[in-house]
């Protein structure tokens, strides 16, 4: 037996490529307008990750809607016309054996990123920094 659970593996090479795949899809779908709801065709939505599941039968999508604080009309509507975005798609995927269910997830990594640097400017932070790169490697 391997270590480890089975959640905590890393995606394998084929989920990587199907979810860019199904990305690169999804974004174009959107682009085309296909979709047919007053908010998603208002928003500009970025789909920063699709992450398959091992039988990749589950696309969980990661978006952020730019220009909006709140990402969760966006993702109730594009989760109403899941069905419409898997018929849509199929075409554009055709080579998969089975077209994936879509989950809408809010991607947090920007905010992530932003706590992350605010932290690192902090007066605090930023002196310990500056006192570990006087290049000595000790302290006085």
């Amino acid at each position: 037996m391997s270590k480890g659970s089975r959640g905590s593996r890393p995606p394998s090479q084929r989920q990587l490529r199907v979810g860019e795949l199904v990305r690169h899809a999804l974004i174009q779908l959107l682009q085309r307008g296909e979709v047919p709801d007053p908010v998603i065709e208002k928003t500009v939505i970025s789909i920063t990750e699709v992450s398959m599941s091992p039988d990749l039968k589950i696309a969980t999508v990661f978006i952020s809607p730019l220009g909006n604080d709140d990402p969760q009309p966006v993702i109730k509507a594009l989760a109403a016309h899941q069905k419409l975005i898997r018929g849509r798609l199929s075409p554009a995927l055709g080579q998969m054996k089975y077209m994936p269910e879509f989950r809408f997830r809010a991607d947090t990594s920007f905010e992530n990123y932003a706590r992350i640097d605010a932290l690192l400017h902090e007066p605090e932070v930023a002196r310990d920094l500056d006192e570990s790169d006087d290049g000595s490697g000790e302290e006085e």
